[in-house]
């Protein structure tokens, strides 16, 4: 009778857990209520992005601007499909997928290189970590400040090969000078969070 009360008791427990990893905070532009709606013992989100800066030496709101531009804080998030004859639903664009939205391909080395084979894109602190890599050899490759959020997304947004390529569109152009508010806004943000 007490194996089965308590089994009951994880297994509830199990499923509020993984009901808050899927639920994306409300209020995305202010970071001091996204950590405070996601704070949870299993799912902490500043502690993550924590453990990464201190892992890659990229700042909190550098990881942070990077993950709300590219999924808008969306655990499953992925680009939207194409239209066949203009109305049919067809193929997404890219293999982007989660939080991060890594391509499988860069996705697969972060995990050889950093992550390993159990990181998935659609939890936060795997995401973060992977943005923390990226940026962090982006950093190491083509020597960019690691505070230096324009040009750190134009890299993640572009890959390093357009990156290097200097292929940088207006509208990617401005894609990074948003990512770069984002980040200083996000910065004075935690200045004053609780």
């Amino acid at each position: 009778m007490v194996g089965w009360r308590f089994s009951k008791i994880v297994s509830v427990a199990g499923l509020l857990g993984l009901s808050a990893c899927a639920t994306a905070p409300s209020h995305i532009n202010d970071i001091c209520a996204v950590f405070d709606q996601q704070d949870g013992w299993f799912n902490n989100w500043q502690s993550a992005a924590k453990s990464a800066e201190r892992k890659y030496g990229v700042p909190v709101p550098v990881l942070m601007a990077t993950v709300r531009k590219e999924s808008g804080f969306k655990a499953h998030a992925k680009p939207p499909r194409t239209k066949l004859l203009g109305f049919i639903p067809w193929k997404r664009q890219s293999s982007a997928y989660g939080y991060s939205q890594a391509l499988d391909g860069t996705w697969a080395q972060y995990q050889r290189e950093a992550g390993g084979f159990s990181a998935r894109r659609s939890n936060f602190a795997d995401a973060v970590d992977f943005v923390g890599w990226y940026h962090a050899k982006t950093a190491d490759t083509y020597g960019v400040a690691k505070n230096d959020t324009y040009r750190l997304y134009m890299a993640y947004y572009l890959g390093w090969t357009g990156f290097k390529r200097g292929n940088w569109s207006a509208s990617v152009q401005n894609y990074a000078r948003d990512t770069d508010k984002m980040a200083r806004n996000y910065a004075a943000q935690l200045r004053q969070c609780r």
